[in-house]
């Protein structure tokens, strides 16, 4: 009955692990360089906080595009007030 117990307590603090989250996946930035890696498979290069700093790592001989994050979730700057 003990070790039931034990590997019961340690079978549910490995599924109540950490998850990766949503954003670990992309990047922190709002754009990403999409950049084609061949037989269809793109990688998404989320680092670039603006569309101009994306914009020449796709031109320099990567075929891809410049795509906003779907991972980003903006900071709200002003305080709420009720």
């Amino acid at each position: 009955m003990r070790s039931f117990l034990t590997i019961a307590a340690v079978l549910g603090l490995l599924g109540a692990g950490p998850q990766p989250a949503f954003a670990q996946l992309y990047g922190p930035a709002p754009w990403c360089a999409v950049v084609n890696v061949g037989m269809g498979n793109m990688y998404w290069d989320c680092q670039y906080w603006s569309v101009q700093q994306c914009a020449p790592n796709v031109l320099a001989g990567n075929r891809g595009f410049c795509n906003p994050n779907p991972s980003f979730i903006p900071r709200d700057r002003r305080p709420y007030r009720h």
